[in-house]
C-alpha cells in the first residue's frame, strides 16, 4: 500500500475519532445525563450544545444589577434579596423546583437548597465531594492557598492555619482592633471638620476600616504599608468578575489579550509586596505574634515531625487571607450598619448593651477582648445580618465517585449546587418573617444544622471565622457606642453578589455623634 495511502487514512480516521469524541462529549453524554435526571423527576433549563446555559445565566445575572430592591423599610420590612443575588436559581426553581439540573458549558450542575441536603454533602468524609477547581483566572485572585488546597497538603495549611486563627491568638489581637477603630472615627471626625452630623458612604469606609485591621493584626504593617496590596486586589477582583460566569477555555490565560497582560502585572504586583512583608519579617530580631509569622514558623505534628510551609505558599496564603479577610468583615458590618440604620429599635436596644458592659467594666471607653463574650445582642444582631446577607451564597462540589445525594443518583463528576442563601430566607425553617430583620431568632439554638452556615460547614469550614466576628463585634459596639445612625435618601437598596454580596451603589449613612 503506497504511503499516501497510508497518512491518507491514518489522517482521516485520526479526524472521525476525534469527530466521534466531540459528538460524545457535546450531545451523546448531555443527552444521557438529562435522561438519567428526568428518570428520577429531575427537571432544568433545556441543555444547549457546547455553552449550556451559563449564557442565560450570566443574562439573568446583569438584569439583576440593573434593578433596584425597594428598600426594606418600604417593603414592609422585607429583605427580598434572593432575585438580585441569585435570579437564575429564583427563575428556573419556580418552574422546575428546587432541585433541578443546568449546565456550566459540559458540566451538568445539580442544585439543591434542603439543609438536610447541604449537611450530607458538606458533613461527608468518605471522599465522596470534593471542593470544585478553580480555574487559573480566578487563582490569581484567590491564592493557591487553604481554600483553593486537597488532601494531604490541604490538611497541613488547615492545622497551621487553625494554630494561627485560634480564639487566644485572636483575643490578643483585639487591641489592635480598637486602635484601628479608634483612627477611623478620628479620620471621619477631621475630614467633617468637627461636624456632630455628617453622611458617609459606611460601605467605603469599613473597607478601609478591614484592611488596616487585618494589615495591623495579621500582618503586623500599618494600612499604609499594606495599601498597595488591597488595591492591587481590587483591580484584580474586577478582572476575576469579568470571567467568572464564562466557561473557562484551556490555555486562555497564557494568551497575552489585554486582560490577561494586566492580570499578569496585577498578581506580580501583589506577590512582591507580600513577599516585602515576609522578608522584613524575617529580619526583626524579635518575632511578632502576627499571622504572618505564625504561618512562617514550624508545626509540630503529634508524632514529632514538623511541617514548615515554604515561602511561595506563605505569599498564596496572604494573597487568600488579605482578599477573604477584607471582603467578608466590610460587606457583613455594612449590612449590619444598613439593617440597624432602617430598624431603629434594634440599634437602641444594641446601644444599651454597650454602655451597660461597658460601664460595668469601671467607665472604660474601649472594648477589651474579656468584654466582648458578654455582647450578646451585638452577636444576635451580626448572626442575622449573615443570615439575610450571607457573604457567599452557593458552596459548589463535585463528586468524585457515584453517589445518593438527598435519594437522588448522581453520576461521578456531576456538580452540586448548594443554595445556601436560599435556605437562609426558606419560611419553612425560618417561619413567615424569614425575609425580615429579627435578630431574636438567634436567641435559641438552631433547629437544623445546616440551616445557618454563612462560614460553611464541615471540614472546610472557614478557618477566620473566629477573626472575622471578633473583628466586626469591636467595630460594630464602638460605633454604635459613639454614633447614632440612620440610611440617607439618597440610598440605593441594590444588593449584588460580586464575589462576596455587597452594596452595588455603596451606603449612605448619616451618622450623629453622641459623645464618648
Amino acid at each position: 500500500m503506497p504511503l499516501i495511502t497510508i497518512i491518507t487514512i491514518l489522517i482521516i480516521s485520526t479526524t472521525l475519532i476525534y469527530l466521534l469524541s466531540l459528538l460524545h462529549s457535546v450531545l451523546w453524554r448531555p443527552y444521557r445525563t438529562q435522561r438519567h435526571f428526568q428518570k428520577q423527576g429531575i427537571s432544568g433549563p433545556g441543555y444547549r450544545p457546547i455553552t449550556g446555559n451559563s449564557s442565560e445565566f450570566r443574562q439573568k445575572m446583569a438584569e439583576a444589577r440593573s434593578r433596584n430592591l425597594p428598600t426594606p423599610s418600604d417593603n414592609n420590612g422585607r429583605h427580598q434579596v434572593l432575585q438580585s443575588l441569585v435570579p437564575a436559581y429564583c427563575d428556573w426553581s419556580r418552574i422546575h423546583g428546587r432541585t433541578f439540573l443546568y449546565w456550566f458549558g459540559l458540566t451538568p450542575r445539580l442544585t439543591f437548597s434542603d439543609p438536610a441536603v447541604i449537611r450530607e454533602v458538606l458533613l461527608c468524609k468518605d471522599g465522596t465531594f470534593e471542593r470544585l477547581d478553580s480555574d487559573p483566572l480566578s487563582k490569581l485572585l484567590l491564592g493557591d492557598g487553604l481554600s483553593e488546597l486537597k488532601g494531604p497538603k490541604w490538611a497541613v495549611h488547615r492545622r497551621i492555619a487553625a494554630l494561627a486563627f485560634n480564639m487566644e491568638q485572636v483575643k490578643g489581637w483585639v487591641p489592635k482592633m480598637v486602635e484601628s477603630t479608634l483612627k477611623m472615627f478620628q479620620d471621619w471626625e477631621e475630614g467633617k471638620a468637627g461636624e456632630v452630623e455628617f453622611e458617609m458612604d459606611v460601605h467605603k469606609e469599613l473597607h478601609t476600616l478591614s484592611a488596616d485591621i487585618i494589615s495591623r493584626t495579621i500582618f503586623g504593617s500599618s494600612f499604609e504599608e499594606g495599601k498597595r496590596i488591597f488595591e492591587l486586589q481590587e483591580q484584580q477582583t474586577y478582572l476575576h468578575f469579568a470571567s467568572v460566569f464564562s466557561v473557562y477555555i484551556p490555555g486562555f490565560r497564557f494568551l497575552p489579550t489585554k486582560k490577561n497582560r494586566k492580570r499578569w502585572r496585577v498578581n506580580e504586583g501583589i506577590r512582591g509586596s507580600i513577599r516585602k512583608l515576609i522578608e522584613a519579617e524575617n529580619a526583626k530580631s524579635e518575632k511578632s505574634r502576627n499571622l504572618l509569622s505564625l504561618l512562617m514558623s514550624p508545626n509540630r505534628n503529634p508524632d514529632g515531625t514538623e511541617d514548615k510551609l515554604e515561602v511561595e505558599e506563605i505569599v498564596e496564603e496572604c494573597k487568600t487571607f488579605y482578599f477573604a479577610g477584607k471582603e467578608t468583615s466590610a460587606n457583613t458590618l455594612t449590612w449590619a450598619i444598613v439593617l440597624l440604620a432602617i430598624n431603629q429599635d434594634w440599634q437602641t436596644k444594641a446601644r444599651q448593651e454597650v454602655l451597660q458592659v461597658l460601664d460595668d467594666r469601671t467607665n472604660n471607653i474601649l472594648l477589651s477582648a474579656e468584654s466582648l463574650g458578654e455582647l450578646k445582642l451585638i452577636s444576635m444582631i451580626l448572626n442575622e445580618t449573615l443570615r439575610l446577607y450571607a457573604p457567599i451564597s452557593v458552596i459548589q462540589r463535585r463528586t468524585c465517585r457515584d453517589a445518593e445525594v438527598g435519594g437522588f443518583q448522581v453520576p461521578t463528576n456531576t456538580q452540586v449546587s448548594l443554595y445556601v442563601i436560599a435556605a437562609h430566607h426558606d419560611p419553612e425553617i425560618w417561619g413567615e418573617d424569614a425575609d425580615r430583620f429579627n435578630p431574636e431568632r438567634f436567641s435559641q439554638p438552631r433547629k437544623h444544622l445546616a440551616a445557618f452556615l454563612p462560614w460553611g460547614l464541615g471540614p472546610r469550614i472557614c478557618a477566620g471565622q473566629s477573626f472575622a466576628m471578633v473583628e466586626m463585634k469591636v467595630a460594630l459596639a464602638m460605633i454604635l457606642r459613639r454614633y447614632r445612625f440612620e440610611l440617607s435618601s439618597s440610598y440605593v437598596h441594590s444588593p449584588v453578589q460580586f464575589m462576596t454580596v455587597h452594596p452595588q451603589y455603596g451606603a449612605q449613612v448619616i451618622f450623629t455623634k453622641i459623645g464618648y
